[in-house]
């Protein structure tokens, strides 16, 4: 069997039995003394979808995830799961299961003991135990595998025993904290494609931590983007990659040239901005006539080697192939500017002045609340 059985060569797995619930925090706060690590945060996880906590270290996310668990408990606020108010309940209280960043599987016992060991505690029989697990394992494509040690396993393969451990009780929610941090680039692109496969066939309610913007954007229903334990931003990936509300969430969902223009003049939903010698018509996004910043994806800036009379000019200083791409450092009136060209088959030489344009209809927004 290859390394990475992938879940999608399976038949689409039987719902779980259970009906995926809502997770609900009503301006909760969590205190470790003088230190506020969440403060009044409010938000809702529709039942079966993805959403993921997002942020740098420090940020909240965790500690938020750990109180959906029970295994830290709100210093102020309500927290439910379902229709069930939860705060005070014992993580043992909850119908949730947690994926660790370690994975946490006991090395001394095989890949079924693993996934078995929670029915087996609870005092399911052990011959139930086991068909228990041996139906998640079929699930997640480890099926073959039930005998071999932790220690056998490839990283993912590890992590879908963690993650067939956890779905073994059919929780009402299932919890992951950044599930792929210890796997190479390659896999982790892999694994997460398998996790959301998963989600969605099984109809789960997932709550998801990283700190990994990429993977946010790949795997989740809707994002919830936290600073200085505040959430700064909640929306689909494609609102907070192309509408930012804030410069935090500009500068953190991907790259972005922040930048300063002004707005002209506002008719109905659009605004005439001008940038340098460029004047752009984009949505207004609430914002007053004046100067204004605004968040440039570097796809959504263009370079042209034809200078043109009256374009806004600059100078390319630092030029990167990446085989399917090429970057580009380039200097301008408006400041330096990060500038990403897709399929192009030869990279502009460094020292090259250039024309430089922008997106209109999508790469280029107006930041309302910088």
């Amino acid at each position: 069997m290859n390394k990475m059985s992938s879940i999608h060569s399976l038949s689409r797995p039987a719902a779980s039995k259970k009906q995926a619930a809502s997770v609900e925090f009503r301006n909760v706060t969590k205190r470790y003394g003088t230190v506020t690590a969440v403060d009044n945060v409010s938000f809702t996880i529709a039942p079966g979808q993805l959403v993921t906590l997002l942020g740098p270290s420090g940020c909240g996310k965790t500690t938020t995830l750990r109180m959906i668990a029970g295994l830290e408990m709100a210093s102020e606020g309500q927290i439910l799961i379902g229709d069930r108010d939860v705060t005070n309940l014992s993580a043992a209280d909850r119908d949730v299961s947690m994926v660790f960043q370690s994975y946490a599987l006991f090395p001394h016992m095989s890949v079924l003991e693993n996934v078995a060991y929670g029915p087996t505690v609870q005092g399911v029989p052990k011959k139930d135990a086991y068909a228990m697990a041996m139906e998640k394992l079929d699930i997640i494509g480890l099926k073959g595998l039930e005998k071999r040690a932790p220690s056998e396993l490839s990283g993912g393969q590890q992590q879908r025993v963690a993650v067939a451990r956890a779905l073994v009780l059919e929780p009402q929610v299932l919890l992951f904290d950044e599930p792929l941090s210890n796997l190479d680039a390659k896999l982790r692109r892999r694994v997460r494609e398998d996790i959301r496969e998963l989600q969605q066939n099984l109809n789960l309610t997932v709550a998801y931590v990283t700190h990994d913007q990429e993977e946010a954007l790949a795997v989740s229903d809707h994002i919830i983007v936290m600073s200085n334990a505040r959430i700064a931003q909640t929306g689909t990936p494609h609102e907070l990659y192309e509408e930012p509300a804030n410069l935090f969430v500009a500068d953190f969902i991907g790259d972005a040239n922040i930048i300063t223009g002004d707005i002209a003049s506002i008719a109905g939903p659009t605004a005439q901005v001008k940038i340098g010698s460029l004047n752009l018509q984009l949505p207004h996004r609430g914002a007053r006539q004046g100067p204004v910043k605004l968040a440039a994806r570097p796809d959504a800036i263009f370079l042209d080697e034809a200078v043109q009379s009256g374009a806004l000019a600059g100078t390319v200083r630092k030029t990167s192939y990446l085989g399917t791409q090429v970057e580009y450092d380039v200097e301008s009136p408006i400041g330096n500017l990060f500038v990403v060209q897709y399929g192009r088959k030869e990279a502009i030489a460094p020292g090259t002045p250039v024309s430089i344009s922008f997106a209109t209809q999508r790469g280029v927004a107006i930041i309302p609340d910088a």
